[in-house]
């Protein structure tokens, strides 16, 4: 199977025993970057950087080519460039990824209904009715690797094992263009000399804390008492790191999940200490939020803003609505007015970003929505936009105050924990 100390990239050899490993993750390989190569084959092989160049962009993905010299997702721009000055510059296409995200998981599901996206780029997968018609477990990811390829030309690594932890763990292990099984036999010969830090849940903090007690590897770590871990982590978090530790996940593949929020923020290329211009950019996000409310036919009960400053200081607030609305009109009333409420003097201390978050959705037209709509007016006003956006690209119609601006905004955008793909 290879070295488990993760130094080097690992792969499963044609016999390996796959009989009790059913639990497939599926990760593409450098996905943003990889479906802009495929618009830009002369920089393939190249160190590229996906993003925008100058002022206060950040890297959205990068090339191997690019990671070699320690560019990484969401550094800023210009220290890329630093590591990296001979990068090519790949300007980001969200509609892109969209797209090429959509045909990936339409592969999936025609292998096993058992498909649980993580992310735009990621899905567990559980196969253990798929054997009968389509073989044993490898073969069926090589089959997944094999569809991919041929049908988007991008690459994807997968890692199978008996649990969604651990073939999680393989499928990053097998990056990039790989394939690795970890049967279950040999789940903790894989897991024991890997560091702390390998399990999920431990982040740079936790991880020192353990390495201070003595406890450098995840063998150490399924040696340990469990009141010893929990005495470091708490009670349920020793409890998962140890179960972790010893090669315990019950969790199955779940395929109905529920988007906990939708946010889009904005981070400028200079600070903004004009109410003008922040009230149009609250109206502008709100807009969006709401136009993506309604593509997922949810609503929301809470509106939340986050303002961050020049020194990074950031102020999160929220509201819960009288009613819950999907209303773009009414997120910015709500947003624009909690704002308020915080007598900023941004003259004295202009902003660095804001950002506008509906949170606690619902289905739309379920109970929650009310008997009498007050936003009835703007609610046919902005699923006309919807249509028209949908026709002839958003930013043709809309607020006088946007049009004109509407498209430079949507390449400034930065959204929360993933661009414009929501979940939390």
């Amino acid at each position: 199977m290879g070295r488990a100390d993760g130094s080097q990239r690992q792969v499963s050899a044609s016999d390996v025993d796959d009989s009790e490993s059913a639990i497939l993750h599926v990760d593409m390989d450098a996905f943003f970057a990889s479906v802009e190569l495929l618009e830009r084959p002369d920089a393939r092989g190249k160190p590229a950087i996906v993003g925008h160049a100058g002022g206060r962009g950040v890297v959205t993905s990068a090339t191997y080519e690019a990671r070699r010299y320690g560019v990484r997702s969401a550094m800023p721009m210009s220290q890329a460039l630093r590591l990296c000055p001979n990068a090519i510059i790949l300007p980001p296409h969200y509609e892109r990824y969209t797209e090429y995200s959509a045909k990936v998981m339409e592969i999936f599901r025609e292998v096993t209904p058992l498909v649980e996206p993580l992310s735009i780029d990621e899905a567990f997968l559980d196969v253990s009715g798929a054997r009968r018609l389509l073989g044993s477990p490898r073969r069926i990811a090589e089959l997944i690797r094999s569809r991919v390829w041929e049908e988007t030309g991008l690459t994807c690594s997968v890692g199978v094992a008996a649990t969604k932890f651990m073939a999680k763990l393989a499928s990053g292990r097998a990056k990039p263009d790989g394939l690795l099984v970890i049967p279950r036999a040999e789940t903790l010969t894989f897991l024991r000399p890997l560091p702390v830090g390998a399990l999920w849940g431990v982040g740079a903090s936790t991880q020192a804390s353990l390495e201070r007690m003595g406890l450098l590897t995840v063998g150490d770590l399924a040696d340990a008492p469990l009141h010893v871990l929990q005495k470091a982590v708490g009670d349920a978090g020793g409890r998962k790191l140890h179960d972790l530790a010893n090669g315990r996940d019950a969790r199955r593949i779940v395929t109905e999940s529920r988007e906990k929020s939708i946010g889009h923020e904005n981070t400028f290329g200079t600070d903004v200490g004009d109410l003008d211009t922040l009230r149009r950019e609250f109206l502008r996000l709100s807009g969006r939020v709401g136009e993506r409310l309604r593509t997922h036919a949810m609503i929301a009960r809470t509106v939340s803003i986050k303002v961050r400053f020049s020194d990074f200081r950031t102020i999160t607030r929220s509201r819960t609505l009288a009613e819950p609305t999907n209303v773009g009109r009414r997120l910015f009333e709500e947003a624009w007015d909690v704002f308020g409420a915080l007598n900023l003097d941004v003259r004295q201390t202009p902003l660095r970003l804001i950002g506008v978050r509906a949170e606690q959705l619902l289905d739309a037209g379920g109970d929650a929505v009310a008997l009498w709509d007050p936003d009835e007016e703007w609610r046919e006003t902005e699923r006309t936009l919807d249509a028209v956006s949908a026709r002839f690209g958003r930013g043709m119609i809309g607020p006088a105050s946007l049009v004109r601006r509407a498209r430079d905004a949507d390449e400034e955008e930065r959204d929360g924990r993933n661009p414009r793909y929501v979940s939390d």
